[in-house]
C-alpha cells in the first residue's frame, strides 16, 4: 500500500486542530457558538479559532490556573508565555498545541494586527493585579479585552471584501461598540461570581459590586447605546458575516432586556441567561432579516 503524501498528514492535523478550537467555543459560549453557525464556513472557522485562543488566555487569569495549583507568579508566567506563543504563532506552520495551530492559520489568513493581540493580553494581565477600576482603567480594560476582539473579527469578515476608508472606519467604530457592549453585559451577568470567586469589581464606583437600581439603569442605557451604534453598521458587512453578527447582536440585546427587567439586587446572586428556544427563535429571525436585506 503506497505511503500518503506528506501534505495528507498536515491537512489531517489542520482539520483536527480546527475541530479542537470549535470544541472550545461549544463548551464555553452557547450563544456565541450558535451565532457563528450563521457565518459562512470560512469566516466561521476563523472566528471560532480566534475565540478559542482568547478563551484559553481568559482561563489562565479567571481561576482555572489557580484551581490547578498555580501560584500567582506561575499564573503570570503562564500568561506571559502564552502571549509570546500567540504573537509568534503565525510564523510557524506547525504547533503541538491544536488551538494555537488553528489560531495561527487564521492569523495568517486574516492578517490579525499584533497590536490588537498585545492590547488584549495587557487587559488579561490587569486581572492578575487589579481588582477595582476607575473610569480610565475601566475604559482601557474594555478596549483590550473586548473592543480589539471586535476589530480582529472585522479583519476576518473583510477578507476578499474591499471597502472604502470611510466604510472601514465606520465598521471599526461599530466593531468596537459591539465588543464593548458584549463585555459590559457579561460584567453585569457575572457580578456575583466576579465578587465572590475572583474578588473583582469592574464597574467604577461600585464597591464590592453593590449595584443599585439607578446604577443598573445607567449601565443598561450605556450598553444600549453601544448596541445601537453597532447595529447601524451591520448592513455594511459582507453577506458572509452579516447574519451571524445580526444574531449575536440580537442575542445580547435579549440578554440586556432580561437583565433590565430584574431588580439590581438579584444580579448579585443570579446569572441571567436566554432559554435555548428563544435563542433559536432569534437566530431564525436573523436569517430572515438577512435574506430580506440581500
Amino acid at each position: 500500500m503506497p505511503e500518503p503524501e506528506s501534505g495528507h498528514f498536515l491537512a489531517r492535523y489542520d482539520r483536527m486542530a480546527v475541530h479542537a478550537a470549535h470544541e472550545v467555543i461549544a463548551t464555553y459560549s452557547t450563544s456565541f457558538s450558535l451565532a457563528t453557525r450563521l457565518l459562512d464556513k470560512r469566516v466561521r472557522t476563523d472566528i471560532r479559532n480566534l475565540y478559542a485562543m482568547v478563551r484559553i488566555a481568559d482561563e489562565i487569569v479567571d481561576g482555572t490556573a489557580a484551581a490547578a495549583g498555580c501560584t500567582p507568579a506561575e499564573t503570570a508566567a503562564a500568561l506571559d508565555g502564552y502571549e509570546k506563543a500567540v504573537l509568534a504563532a503565525p510564523q510557524q506552520r506547525f504547533h503541538v498545541d491544536p488551538v494555537l495551530h488553528a489560531y495561527a492559520g487564521s492569523a495568517r489568513r486574516c492578517g490579525f494586527d499584533p497590536g490588537h493581540i498585545r492590547a488584549f493580553f495587557a487587559s488579561m494581565r490587569r486581572d492578575l493585579t487589579q481588582s477595582t477600576h476607575d473610569p480610565r482603567s475601566f475604559d482601557a480594560y474594555v478596549h483590550g479585552s473586548a473592543e480589539v476582539i471586535g476589530l480582529l473579527c472585522l479583519s476576518a469578515f473583510l477578507i476578499d471584501h474591499p471597502v472604502t476608508q470611510e466604510e472601514r472606519a465606520r465598521m471599526e467604530n461599530g466593531a468596537r461598540s459591539l465588543g464593548a457592549a458584549f463585555q459590559k453585559i457579561n460584567f453585569l451577568r457575572d457580578l456575583g461570581e466576579d465578587r465572590d470567586t475572583l474578588g473583582r469589581s469592574y464597574f467604577p464606583g461600585l464597591a464590592e459590586n453593590c449595584l443599585t437600581d439607578g446604577d443598573k439603569a445607567e449601565l443598561i442605557a450605556d450598553i444600549r447605546t453601544d448596541l445601537a451604534d453597532a447595529r447601524e453598521v451591520i448592513p455594511l458587512l459582507p453577506g458572509s458575516a452579516r447574519a451571524g453578527v445580526l444574531a449575536a447582536t440580537a442575542l445580547f440585546t435579549e440578554l440586556t432586556d432580561r437583565i433590565a427587567e430584574l431588580p439590581a439586587a438579584e444580579l448579585a446572586y443570579r446569572r441571567v441567561s436566554v432559554p435555548r428556544r428563544t435563542k433559536l427563535r432569534i437566530l431564525a429571525g436573523a436569517v430572515m432579516h438577512h435574506r430580506k436585506g440581500k
